[in-house]
């Protein structure tokens, strides 16, 4: 699904993801945020600090900025 809104933009170009245009709960992309910051996504990278809000008692990452580093995924 991520892939879907990477393939539309440009090399280059940022964005943001966010836990509903994923349509996924705040903890599952918390779960893929933090992967992406440490190991990158598909064809992009994560840039600055991560929004996040509060779940439970725990801040978790809702929304991300990113940049697309490759034509091809």
């Amino acid at each position: 699904m991520i892939e879907d809104f990477v393939r539309r933009q440009k090399t280059g170009a940022r964005f943001v993801v966010t836990a509903q245009m994923l349509k996924c709960d705040p903890l599952e992309f918390d779960k893929l945020a933090t992967v992406w910051i440490e190991d990158g996504g598909p064809g992009f990278n994560v840039l600055g600090v991560p929004h996040r809000i509060v779940v439970d008692g725990e801040f978790v990452i809702s929304r991300v900025t990113v940049i697309r580093t490759s034509a091809t995924l």
